[in-house]
Parts: structure tokens; sequence; C-alpha cells
């Protein structure tokens, strides 16, 4: 199976499936000399943990990573860091009855389309536990950021139709509910919405929001390699994303360029600012130092208890009952997710860029340039 790597010079290699014996991933590229422990990476994985609420899958998993290689006396050495996952808790019996079906929303047609055969237990690799790798990377990544300054946040924007309201926005709060929403009383509005659904066996889609703060004027490539390019493309590889946005995204398609155009100035220190940030701080897909917004769509969950109409692997015309232990809507867990995408994503474009200036070049080895 190809397309397991992300990344240039830090890469990221996920491996495992659902219900098989772990998961995990390799990290490669990352500086020697970053302080780096279990618990650090702990704290992100638990963002993404199954059976936190009556919100998300009952799967009852403690996700614990271990760090393999790497790191030595609490520091990465600069060789390659693998973490495991082990799984735990899975219940491959759950999905007997739909080993022959093809389950409305899922991959299970398109993967027996390309190799002819599926892992039915949860999706295999298509499953949203196959994120717990790339959480675990992220970690990493936004480690080496924040030794840079730089700071990766992100959380739920909306749940259906119900949105946060900027003027009650506090980020903090994101920890403090069971949707990730920075804003209480959306979040409360979220969860009579989600009882709703949940009673008529249904579910919700949503956004997530992510935003990252510090990353310095010249990051990014202006062809193929944009750096928003390369966060959609980040983004649009996690599993249910339908949509990503930069900025104001599909809202600049209404407006006029003098209302989208973001005025430049010159601050008290004498640094370049811009007056607003319709463009979601990237200009010509190089970051132009303001804080870079990313917008990010997901589909409800396709798995619903309600009866839907499908065909089986002979091609016959059956109904689908979902069984099994699934999250009436993806976002708050998928948060982490995000986060962790932009910040890997962030991170290797910064070390891509140490190179683009001769001068700083020279900086770096101590020539004098002539």
């Amino acid at each position: 199976m190809a397309g397991s790597t992300w990344g240039t010079l830090l890469t990221m290699t996920t491996w495992g499936e659902s219900h098989g014996k772990g998961l995990g991933v390799v990290v490669d590229g990352c500086p020697a000399g970053l302080a780096l422990s279990e618990e650090e990476i702990q704290k992100y994985l638990d963002r993404r943990k199954p059976g936190g609420s009556r919100f998300a899958t009952k799967r009852q998993e403690g996700d614990k990573v271990e760090i393999l290689s790497g790191v030595f006396k609490g520091m990465t050495t600069g060789t390659p860091v693998s973490m495991l996952i082990l799984n735990t808790d899975h219940r491959s019996h759950d999905y007997d009855e739909i080993k022959n079906l093809y389950r409305p929303g899922h991959a299970d047609y398109t993967f027996d389309a390309k190799y002819g055969f599926r892992d039915y237990r949860g999706g295999g690799r298509s499953s949203g536990r196959e994120t717990i790798g790339r959480v675990a990377a992220g970690a990493v990544a936004a480690k080496l950021l924040e030794s840079l300054g730089i700071r990766v946040a992100a959380y739920t924007k909306s749940i259906g139709y119900i949105e946060i309201d900027a003027e009650r926005f506090n980020l903090e709060e994101r920890f403090r509910n069971r949707l990730c929403m920075p804003d209480a009383e959306a979040a409360a509005q979220a969860e009579k919405y989600l009882d709703q659904l949940m009673a008529c066996q249904d579910s919700a889609g949503g956004v997530a929001e992510c935003i990252i703060d510090g990353l310095p004027a010249g990051i990014g490539e202006p062809v193929f390699e944009k750096l928003d390019a390369r966060l959609a493309h980040a983004m649009m590889s996690v599993g249910a994303v339908k949509g990503v946005e930069i900025g104001d995204g599909f809202q600049a398609a209404a407006a006029t360029g003098s209302a989208n155009n973001d005025s430049f100035a010159k601050a008290s220190d004498g640094t370049i600012i811009k007056e607003s940030n319709h463009a979601g701080g990237i200009l010509g897909g190089i970051s132009d130092g303001s804080r870079v917004v990313v917008r990010v769509a997901f589909k409800p969950t396709p798995s619903i208890s309600a009866v839907q109409k499908t065909v089986n692997c002979q091609g016959e015309q059956v109904e689908a009952v979902i069984k099994g232990r699934h999250d009436p809507i993806i976002v708050p867990r998928a948060v982490v997710v995000v986060e962790a995408m932009a910040a890997f994503t962030a991170a290797d474009i910064l070390l891509q860029s140490m190179s683009s200036r001769l001068d700083r070049i020279q900086s770096f080895f101590g020539v004098r340039s002539q």
C-alpha cells in the first residue's frame, strides 16, 4: 500500500489497522536535542481517545503510547522516532454481519474495487483509528514548533447548523466541554441538537478551525508546494474531510477586491503587518507573518443505526443495520487530528524554507558573504 508517508524533510509513516494488534508511527527528520517524553505525547492522544463522552464511541482504549526509538535521556537523537499504541478493546465480531455488505458512506466498495480484498473489521486502514499515529507525530512537531515560538490550536467551530459566536470566544473553553467548542453556550446548544439526532439514530457533521500563531513571513513555496496547498492536502488526507478553507475561503468568491484585499502597514517596531486577515495568513502560497487560519469540513458519521439501503458483494439489493460502537459526531475527536496535521505540515515546510536564501545558509555555516 502506497501513500502512508507524509512530509518531505520531516516525515511521518503511519501503520496499523483498527482491529489489528496495534498502530503506530515512525517520525523521521526530527532534529536532535528536542526534549520529548511519552507524557507530552500522551496529552495529545488523550484528546482523541474514545470513550470520553456520550458523543464518542464507547470503545474503551487506553491509547497508551510507547516510544521505541529516537529518544535517549529525554532528548531526541536525530534518528527515527518510532511510537507504538496497542489495541486492547477491539470487538471484531461486531462486524461479522456486514462483512459481505458495502456500507453507505464508507470505503468498503472502493477498497474492494482497488485491492479485491478488504479488512471489514472497523474499516482497517480507512478507519478513523488510523489517525492515532498522526496525532502522536503531530505532538512531536508541535513541540518542535513551540521551541521556535510557534503555537498551533484547533477547536470545533460548528456542529450542524450551530456555530460558535466570536464575541463569546474563549480558547480554553474547548477543554471544558465535550464538544471542544471555545464557546460554552454554543456547546450546550450543540449537545441538545446531537441528543435529538441520536434519538433518531442519526449523526451530524461539522467544521473544525485551526490557527497557527507565530509562523514568520516567508514560509512556503510559490508554485506546487504552496503552504496553503500543503495544508489543504494534509487536511484532505484525514478520513471524513470533505472541504478545506484558508482565511475567508469560499466567502472570498462573493467579495470585491477592495473588500478582500488586506492593507499593509508598519507597526511601531518597524515590522510590516496587515490591517486585516482575509487571506488567512498566506499570500502567493507563502506565509505573510499574520495568523494562519484553516477550516476543515467533516461529513456526518456514516455509521448510523437506522436501516439503510445498499448492496452486498454479489450486487444484490439488501438492507444494512450498522452495529458496533460509533461516534455520532466526528469533529470533537478530530479536532486534535487537524491540529496535529497542521503542526506537522508547518514544521516540515519550515525546515524546507531554511535553504531558500544563500545569505542564511552562509550565516548558518559561519561563512561571510563576498
